[in-house]
């Protein structure tokens, strides 16, 4: 049974296979449309065998781009006949909006887009108190519908899709100068209504060749049931409704397939749908209201009612992914962006090109684009769009932190390769440009590259500098013009550093302080030291001694003054010691503090605080070693007083000693002697042994302790000692341990603040982007007039600016050792930036005057923090995107040392 059973099916396949491809024959002159709905008929019958894709092959041709939205190639992935059984209106793709004609062709006038409609007479089939009954009949097609001017006798309404409709709404917010100048208030009154949604119940007339369209009261609010009456309402006057979505043609082909292949002609099921309705006021009250509320907005300019939802929707943090959001946020109020991706964008896609990604990236972004720019408010999950992107760009996969510039820099040159118009790139070659004027040469490399690539994206985003190099050697002349997408600027600022270190005296009656100095980013320790003498009032008889504490530990000696300043971090801890110049030839005692710890801690003697230093000339008995000791203390000694009031305690109190040291645990906790006690007879006379200090020497591992007036055998000469100190609690009461109770960190970034001592203009770093540098050592040039690799000295110009400008400031460096940020404050014009002075050729045809609209920004360390956007939505109106919260913000806040990508956009000289 199952092999006849496989047989059959086979043979059915077979005979039906081949007659489809005499019906394709057959099918040759009929209309796209049409060809497309048998396809849909075709599907259905092998729907049990196969999945569209293998239908594609049987019609699928170039034309299948110029289909409505309502078929899009995501849809090709699954089977065609779910798709138009179920009319899937929950697809965001497929959501209608109806809209007053006028209103929508008003907003619609300047533009050069020329949209496809159908035009419906609508009659009132039947009305009582819970339903109202429409039937649309097909009047005429426009096929140009910018030039059916003269429009109907009647009232006229509009049926557009989702993404057309947010067009529309973005360009009536966009032209409120448009508004306030050509329209007056009753008019504008009239169009502008917040949205509502009617549940509309949809079937096929075959007697009357029309689409039968049913509101019902049991499946709306009372209402809205009420206001659709008044719109639907047919007795005054004639009702036609222009159909821009192609959907109602497209259904109303189906259902007569459908019919066609039911034998039983039984007519369809009806088919529910959303309706959203917009601009439709319902009584002159309310129309009173409406021209109220907008003679308000236009004198306040604070915008129309219900557009401040507009373009207003954040993204959803799916882990880790507010570098993706952030940028994507600025993309999106890409103001020509906006307007190509709520177009028809689709004809644009290029399947073919093999350095693109079969225009699935691009149909992601572009569906994304749409659902942030839907009405509403609710924020937006980019699950879809993050899995297309990380099946193309697998260092985005999972769910770390990533840098946002990198992300921008591949979602736009895979957006190019995706929407790239040229299918077949030509092969070019410059030819050779001696003696040539620049403006000649430049022309011809630009033209060269746009016939190989020509996009939207080329379009808006993409400048072109002329790079010039020459040879040490030989001075021989490179000139190039090269193409651009973005402008990555150093900050100049950053070639200095500032260094906080805890400098320690040893002279007995200095406290310890800390110290800040600035110093070259890429200088020697040197300059350090000279930086440190100067702000210590380092005396003539005086040197320095650096060392790194790691662990309550000197870890390393910095002694090298060639050593580089990058090799020290900003979390390394570092100490200078004040040391006398005349005792440099004598052993340097190193003093290291240790104590018991708690009862409850259940480990050996620990290590704390900052180690103390010396050098002594005499180390022939433990009282020379432990009389230094005590001088080194002498600054840190409570007064006595003080000391009086920390044992006045109870007995608890001293039960806690060992705690009050842990602040000092990481850093310092220093013990003191008696004021004035004779170290000898701390140790000798004092009955009560547990509260002294026991010193020990440490030699390979081993401890030895010294005793005070025992003589202290030190074999050979030794240029340093390490000395271990057993401090008692007791000891630890008794010093000043804020003194010695932090260690500060070499450098620790402070919270972002808005204007900060020290700052950098933008034009400072375009202009250090701009000066002439030679190539590194990796990036060597081929001269070809020396044969050889030179290290020739590169300068970049200006020569032709983009649309759309976008700026990177280099706030992370990198390099073998260690990586960082750079908090530098760039101070960034947001009215007017103008690079006339910057662009080395002047295009008549273009200005050099550019806006801020859009800002990038980074909080935190490299390798983690946090991103967000700051975004003008129009007319001066900033908002801050914070993943799927969004507020609004003054334009006094968008300057901050957060900045990390700069988005502009050309503005017409005046």
């Amino acid at each position: 049974m199952i092999m006849r059973s496989s047989v059959g099916r086979t043979n059915i396949i077979t005979k039906t296979t081949t007659r489809f491809h005499l019906l394709r024959l057959a099918l040759g002159h009929l209309s796209r449309a049409t060809l497309w709905l048998c396809k849909s008929l075709l599907s259905k019958t092998l729907g049990v065998f196969f999945y569209s894709s293998s239908m594609d092959d049987l019609f699928l041709s170039d034309a299948d781009d110029l289909l409505p939205d309502l078929y899009t190639p995501y849809d090709r992935k699954r089977p065609l006949s779910p798709l138009f059984d179920h009319f899937d209106y929950e697809d965001d793709s497929k959501k209608l909006y109806l809209v007053p004609y006028r209103w929508w062709k008003e907003v619609q006038s300047g533009t050069t887009e020329q949209i496809a409609g159908v035009l419906y007479s609508v009659s009132l089939d039947d009305e009582s108190e819970s339903e109202i009954v429409l039937k649309l009949r097909k009047l005429e097609v426009y096929g140009k519908m910018m030039k059916a001017e003269e429009g109907v006798s009647g009232r006229e309404y509009a049926l557009v899709h989702e993404a057309l409709f947010s067009w529309t709404l973005k360009r009536y917010s966009d032209s409120k100068t448009f508004m306030k100048e050509a329209w007056s208030l009753s008019v504008a009154a009239d169009y502008w209504q917040d949205l509502f949604t009617l549940l509309i119940r949809l079937c096929f007339s075959p007697e009357a060749d029309s689409l039968v369209v049913k509101i019902g009261l049991k499946d709306n609010l009372g209402d809205l049931f009420k206001r659709a009456c008044c719109i639907f309402n047919t007795n005054s006057e004639l009702l036609y409704i222009w159909d821009f979505s192609g959907q109602t043609n497209l259904f109303i082909l189906n259902e007569k397939v459908n019919l066609c292949n039911d034998s039983s002609r039984q007519p369809r099921k009806e088919i529910p749908l959303e309706l959203h309705v917009h601009g439709f006021p319902v009584s002159q009250k309310e129309r009173n209201e409406e021209k109220e509320d907008l003679s308000n907005s236009l004198l306040s300019d604070s915008g129309y009612r219900g557009i401040g939802s507009l373009g207003l929707i954040g993204l959803q943090n799916l882990g880790n992914t507010c570098f993706m959001n952030s940028a994507l946020q600025c993309l999106v109020h890409t103001p020509q962006l906006v307007d190509f991706f709520l177009g028809d964008y689709q004809k644009d896609i290029n399947y073919k090109n093999p350095l693109g990604m079969n225009g699935e990236l691009a149909l992601a972004f572009g569906e994304l684009l749409r659902k942030l720019w839907a009405p509403g408010t609710i924020p937006v999950a980019p699950r879809k769009f993050k899995l297309k992107l990380s099946s193309f760009a697998p260092q985005f996969r999972g769910y770390n932190q990533h840098d946002s510039q990198e992300f921008l820099a591949f979602l736009l040159d895979g957006l190019h390769e995706d929407l790239n118009r040229v299918k077949c790139k030509p092969y070019t070659e410059v030819k050779d440009a001696k003696g040539c004027p620049d403006e000649e040469v430049a022309e011809e490399y630009w033209q060269n590259h746009l016939a190989r690539n020509n996009s939207i994206i080329v379009d808006i985003c993409q400048g072109q500098y002329r790079s010039t190099l020459v040879c040490p050697d030989c001075r021989k002349l490179s000139v190039t013009f090269d193409p651009f997408m973005y402008l990555t600027l150093p900050l100049p600022s950053t070639v200095m550093r500032t260094m906080t270190l805890k400098v320690i005296s040893t002279d007995g009656i200095m406290l310890p302080s800390e110290c800040t100095v600035v110093v070259p980013k890429s200088g020697k320790l040197n300059d350090l030291i000279d930086a440190l003498s100067v702000r210590c009032s380092l005396r003539n008889d005086e040197n320095l001694l650096l060392a790194e504490i790691y662990k309550n530990q000197i870890f390393r000696w910095l002694d090298d003054p060639c050593d580089s300043l990058a090799l020290i971090r900003d979390e390394d801890r570092l100490v200078a010691y004040r040391l006398p110049r005349d005792s440099d030839s004598s052993p340097l005692v190193v003093f290291s503090h240790m104590r018991m710890p708690s009862f409850y801690e259940k480990t050996n003697w620990q290590f704390f605080g900052v180690p103390l230093v010396a050098r002594i000339t005499d180390l022939s008995s433990g009282y020379n070693i432990c009389n230094h000791f005590q001088k080194l203390l002498n600054p840190l000694l409570l007064p006595i007083k003080d000391v009086v009031n920390d044992f006045d305690g109870d007995d608890g109190a001293m039960g806690t000693s060992g705690n009050k040291t842990s602040k000092m645990e990481d850093v310092v906790g220093p013990s003191v002697l008696d004021s004035g006690a004779d170290p000898v007879s701390v140790t000798e006379d004092d009955s009560h042994e547990d509260d002294n200090f026991k010193f020990y020497l440490v030699e390979n591992m081993v401890s030895t302790e010294i005793k005070m007036n025992e003589p202290e055998l030190i074999s050979g000469f030794k240029k340093s000692l390490d000395v271990h100190v057993h401090w008692p609690d007791k000891m630890i009461e008794k010093c000043d341990r804020d003194s010695l109770g932090s260690l500060p960190v070499v450098f620790r970034p402070h919270s972002f603040a808005r204007e900060p001592q020290e700052s950098v203009s933008l034009y400072k770093c375009l202009e250090g982007f701009l000066q002439e540098e030679p190539l590194g050592p990796d990036d060597m040039w081929f001269c070809p007039s020396c044969k050889k690799h030179q290290q020739a000295n590169k300068k970049l110009d200006l020569w032709r600016l983009p649309e759309i400008l976008v700026f990177h400031l280099k706030r992370f460096s990198y390099n073998w050792m260690l990586n960082g940020k750079l908090g530098t404050y760039v101070d960034f014009p947001i009215e007017d930036l103008d690079l006339s002075d910057y662009i080395s050729h002047q295009h008549s045809q273009s200005g050099n005057r550019y806006r801020l609209y859009a800002v990038s920004n980074h909080y935190g360390a490299v390798g983690g923090g946090h991103y967000t956007a700051f975004v003008d939505i129009g007319h001066g109106r900033w908002y801050e995107f914070d993943d799927g919260s969004v507020h609004s913000v003054t334009i006094d806040s968008i300057k901050t040392s957060a900045a990390y990508v700069l988005f502009y956009r050309r503005v017409p000289d005046l």
